[in-house]
């Protein structure tokens, strides 16, 4: 008996061609060397403290808050200060570099509360700075007292002086027997409507004192 035929497949479809021999190795990404490049790195953090001691490993730079409506409720480290700010503090822009705090020219100061928070960042970093003299034999204006000198310390963090960040989430409470009773989407709707209607309600209260003066007359 002969054997039956193999069955073709149905319809114009792409003929059966499996890839069961690809060199899969090749794409693999190993990380064998991170506990070694994890030490390296900490070499060169301190090598680079060595090499900048006594001043701080970071430049200070300006407290931002983040792009966005997603994330615009974060702060984080920004480029560098504005003039604006320099100058509010009583710092030199030309000085701002050589005392170890950021510029940035293309920065724009977009809201008072941003403004005056730097300003207090820049005061207190300006009280807490010691300047070695650059030859201890010779003093010149400006320069630590010895006492002050003494007790300096090299800052090793990123953040030379660290951005507070508060929580958004308030921690857990009891609901209260107010907050029970009160109806949170009536008083939606009633800030929804005085937001609607108070330009109406002001024209009508103009309409209503003027008519009041005219029956006086």
């Amino acid at each position: 008996l002969s054997s039956p035929l193999p069955k073709m497949v149905k319809h114009n479809n792409i003929i059966p061609n499996q890839h069961f021999r690809k060199d899969w190795q090749r794409y693999v990404k190993t990380w064998f060397n991170q506990p070694a490049q994890k030490k390296i790195r900490r070499n060169r953090r301190i090598a680079k403290a060595k090499a900048v001691a006594p001043r701080p490993v970071s430049l200070l730079r300006p407290v931002v808050r983040c792009p966005t409506v997603k994330y615009n409720s974060k702060v984080r480290l920004g480029r560098g200060f504005t003039k604006d700010e320099l100058q509010a503090a009583g710092i030199l822009p030309r000085q701002a570099l050589s005392i170890g705090i950021a510029i940035d020219p293309r920065r724009r100061n977009r809201s008072q509360e941003g403004f005056d928070a730097n300003v207090r960042r820049l005061k207190e970093y300006k009280q807490r700075l010691v300047i070695f003299p650059k030859k201890s034999s010779v003093r010149k204006k400006g320069d630590s007292s010895p006492a002050e000198l003494a007790k300096a310390q090299q800052v090793f963090d990123r953040e030379v002086i660290p951005v507070k960040r508060t929580t958004a989430h308030p921690p857990p409470r009891e609901i209260t027997d107010e907050e029970r009773e009160m109806s949170v989407f009536g008083k939606q709707r009633w800030a929804l409507t005085d937001e609607k209607m108070w330009g109406i309600r002001e024209k009508r209260q103009k309409e209503k004192e003027e008519k009041a003066r005219n029956a006086k007359k």
